[in-house]
Parts: C-alpha cells; structure tokens; sequence
C-alpha cells in the first residue's frame, strides 16, 4: 500500500515527530511512504532519512501562487492510495487540505483523502475536513472530544469520522538510574533546585507559558518554593518576547532554556513535575502521554482531548486555561503530597500500557488505511 503524509508547516513539534515515527513504522511494515511537506524542514529531513519519498516545495511562494504547485503536488498525491493531511492553519487564502482536494479532483486520480485532526479552532471552516463532494474524504480524530465537535457542530456524517489515538512508545519513555544520571548531564541546573517543573513544545502563545512564569511568581511572592526551577524546552516565534517576560518578572535565577529534542525522555528524567499550561488549540499532546509513560506528575489544562488521559486527581492535575491561582496551587499540591503523587504516576503509566501504547496505535492507523481503500 501506498501512504501519503502532507504536512503543511515549518515547524517541528509534537505532530511532525509523530508523522517521521510513522513513517518509520510503515515502512519497516512494508508500506510504501510518500511525504510532501516544506523544503529544508525537519519532517521533510527525517522521512528523507527514514526511506521514504520526499516531495518539497516552497512554502511561502504556495500561499501566494498555488496554481503553480499543482503539478509538484500531484507528482507526490498520484501514486498514493491515500493521503493524511494534518489540518493546519490557512496561509492567505491556501489550506492544504482543500488544495489537496482540488488536485485529486481535477486530476481524477482515486487517492483518499485523509484529514488528521486533534484541535479544534472555531474559526477553521468545515471545507477544511470535508473539503470537496467529489473526493473520497474521511476525517480522522485523535481525541473522542475532536470528534463529538465535528458531528454536533460541524455537521460531518459520523461515518465520515474516525477516532484513532496516536499513543506514545512505551518501552521508549521508561525511566532508569541510567537514563537519570544521562537527563542531570543533559540539563545542568542549580543542585538545590527543586521542585524542577518542565514545559516542553513550540514557545508561541497559544502553549501558555506565561501562565507557568506568573504562577511560580506568584509562589515565590508567597513565601512558598524558594528554589522551584523551570525548564523551557523547545523553540519559536515567541522565544525572544518570553525570555523579556523572565526578566521582567525578575525570574532569571528561575527558569533555564533549552533547545527544541528529539530525545524529551531525558527531561522527564530531569524534571519532578511536567507543566501543560496550553490555552487554546490542543488536541491530545504527545508530550502529556510521554510524561505520563514516564510516571512524572503532569498539570495541564481542560482542553480538547486532554481530559481523555489526565483524570484530575488520578491520573494528573486539571486546571482551567488561563488560570494562574488553579496552577501555582496545583504545582504546591503535587510537590507537598509526594505519596499520592507516586499513586497517581503509576496509575498514569499503567493507562498508558492498557491504552496507549504507539506501536499497537500505529497498526491501528495501517489496518484503517488498509480499509478505508477498500
């Protein structure tokens, strides 16, 4: 079988690592893989290095002249059985999936055509999951909540709707005295510090990393965890704006940068508490999954999918988007009651082994792909 990816952007986080970890799984399974994404960008990279077949372009130059792209993407859509298509954001009136979708139709190759969501944004249009009548669409959700929005807001068909969880590599995030004294080589902090909290993924608005920083200002300023420290690992557009926002809040003797991984399993070794302040746009995030394979306690907020894993009190802390006092309380809480905490990580791993596991996950997606053609 023949398996497309597209992926429309050039960053790399969370769903581009998910689509290179793919791609390596089909093709150790037999499956034939194509990508068409972005030239020098780091999924179009490591699905080069993976085997598959590559196909780029320019990723400004398509949002202005898309016409001109046609042929480039068709080169890359005609031999595909079907086509996954992550829902990115629009770029001056260009969406892949509906670009994708005017190919095949204009092309009348039998590609299906596979849009793969786990965040919803209200102001996205309902062309970009089912964007053509004519082409043979099928909409993937990662989480249940993406899906049950689509259907009652939507209006997609239920049986044009699928939900597949991508899940995390078990064995992979698994925590040893190996791993723990590779993770304190790895990420040099003060040796007093503690608790040590984590943020990891793209530095933009939407993650909230400003939330963390005001809640740990506002521990501090209550005489509560003199020595938190707060690892930020990743990079983006917001990189320069959040390091001002350190100094502002006159946390420099707080918080460290480090830069975007491939291996986040050593900061899981490294940290005592995974923060997930995100605001808005989340589907179900790898690194929640990951960390809780990991047993570390992990906070995130009442998004999307995210309550379909973090059980508040159970198996994580739940908080409201945006909400500093529900935070600091919430990392005071995880620090203070080590015993429940150990309960809680353990009953997250064990979800994770029961429901969770990514190889299990990625033949979920093969044998769909294997149906859906059919």
């Amino acid at each position: 079988m023949h398996i497309g990816f597209i992926e429309d952007t050039p960053l790399r986080g969370g769903t581009q690592i998910w689509v290179a970890e793919a791609t390596r799984f089909l093709l150790s399974h037999g499956e034939t893989v194509t990508l068409l994404a972005p030239a020098d960008t780091f999924v179009a990279d490591a699905c080069r290095e993976a085997g598959a077949r590559v196909i780029t372009y320019d990723f400004d130059e398509i949002a202005i002249n898309s016409e001109s792209y046609k042929k480039n993407w068709l080169e890359a859509l005609e031999p595909c059985d079907v086509a996954i298509t992550t829902v990115h954001p629009p770029r001056n009136g260009f969406h892949c999936v509906m670009f994708a979708a005017e190919c095949i139709r204009e092309s009348g190759i039998k590609t299906v055509l596979l849009p793969k969501t786990g965040s919803i944004v209200p102001w996205y249009k309902r062309e970009y999951y089912l964007p053509d009548p004519s082409v043979n669409t099928h909409v993937i959700c990662i989480t249940n909540f993406t899906r049950d929005y689509l259907i009652k807001e939507y209006k997609i068909p239920a049986e044009k709707t699928s939900l597949i969880y991508q899940g995390t590599e078990i064995n992979r995030f698994s925590s040893s005295s190996t791993s723990r004294t590779e993770a304190v080589k790895r990420y040099p902090l003060p040796q007093n510090a503690a608790p040590i909290i984590g943020v990891i993924g793209a530095i933009e608005n939407r993650k909230g990393h400003i939330i963390l920083l005001q809640a740990v200002r506002r521990l501090l300023d209550a005489g509560k965890l003199p020595r938190i420290q707060v690892m930020i690992v990743g990079e983006g557009p917001d990189e320069k704006m959040l390091r001002a926002v350190v100094s502002v809040y006159e946390l420099e003797q707080h918080v460290a940068f480090f830069p975007f991984t491939t291996e986040p399993n050593y900061v899981y070794d490294r940290i005592d508490i995974l923060a997930f302040p995100s605001l808005y746009k989340e589907g179900l995030p790898n690194v929640l999954l990951e960390a809780m394979s990991m047993k570390t306690p992990v906070i995130a907020t009442r998004l999307a999918g995210i309550p379909e894993v973090v059980f508040d009190g159970e198996t994580g802390f739940l908080t409201d988007p945006g909400n500093v006092e529900q935070f600091a309380d919430a990392v005071e809480q995880v620090w203070t009651d080590p015993v429940s905490c150990e309960k809680m990580g353990h009953r997250a791993r064990l979800l994770m082994e029961e429901n969770m596991d990514k190889n299990r996950q990625f033949e979920d997606f093969r044998q769909f792909f294997r149906r859906i053609n059919n």
